[in-house]
């Protein structure tokens, strides 16, 4: 379906100097994009590459827009890569997220428009119903700080534990103060979070991992986020500086156009969520 480049972590930290320089040469010091080459965005593979790619074949060149889409499949490098200039931009994160690696990372990424909310779920082999888990089981949760409190969140809200009143975006298994079922969490990394569910009895998997799981968040959760007052909406975002790229306010306008908003509803079913 598309062409698009894939870099793994491996890869890239091999090549990232040389990119960086490519990309940016003298321009990366003042912050500023060299605007006269194609926009380049990190995505993770699904849904974000995938909505970029729709925008790259059926809306980007009436534009003017000249669009590359890189996949990455951790959360970790498609900031650097914005922050050092291998990449003009990204689209995979929320917000409660890039402000938490901003701050320990010291990286100057901003937000420039929200585009979709994946719901996240918490999902199962070994049971029907969350109600169902045994005493004892076994959750698997992401084991970055901003998945793992939205994880915990969310098995709060539909009732299996009780966190302390108060309990923001660092929240982990040390602030639950009621936990009936006696519930273990296994901490993995979010992408392996669908993998892990032959390991354990229930697993709180991201929507982007979920659906590259073949897993339908809409149909196959035992418990799902609310799209209602909900922060995690995903947005494309660049090193600070960039917001006013030409190439980046095309493709922001064109990410929240009538026909992405179609295209994610019709292709999604619910699993992807507009945010415009």
């Amino acid at each position: 379906m598309r062409n698009t480049a894939k870099l793994t972590t491996a890869v890239l930290a091999a090549s990232a100097l040389t990119l960086g320089l490519t990309a940016c040469g003298s321009d990366k010091d003042s912050g500023s994009l060299d605007s006269s080459g194609p926009l380049v965005v990190a995505a993770s593979p699904t849904p974000h590459a995938e909505i970029l790619n729709f925008v790259k074949d059926k809306l980007a060149k009436k534009a003017g827009l000249d669009l590359e889409v890189k996949e990455f499949t951790d959360y970790i490098t498609p900031n650097t890569a914005t922050e050092d200039g291998s990449v003009g931009a990204n689209y995979f994160q929320n917000q409660p997220y890039l402000d938490d690696f901003n701050n320990k990372r010291g990286t100057h990424i901003v937000p420039v428009v929200t585009v979709h909310l994946e719901p996240l779920g918490l999902y199962s082999h070994k049971v029907k119903k969350a109600d169902a888990l045994k005493s004892g089981a076994t959750v698997a949760v992401p084991n970055d700080a901003v998945n793992e409190a939205r994880a915990l969140k969310l098995l709060a809200a539909n009732g299996l534990i009780t966190l302390k009143d108060g309990v923001g975006n660092d929240a982990t298994p040390r602030d639950i103060t009621k936990n009936p079922k006696d519930l273990k969490f296994k901490e993995v990394e979010a992408a392996q979070t669908p993998r892990s569910l032959d390991d354990v009895d229930a697993a709180v998997v991201n929507g982007n991992y979920a659906i590259s799981a073949g897993l339908k968040p809409a149909k196959d959760a035992l418990v799902l986020e609310s799209p209602k007052d909900n922060p995690y909406g995903n947005f494309l975002a660049v090193k600070k500086g960039n917001e006013k790229d030409p190439r980046v306010t095309k493709l922001a306008g064109l990410l929240t156009s009538p026909e992405v908003k179609k295209f994610i509803e019709d292709k999604y079913q619910g699993s992807v969520i507009p945010s415009f």
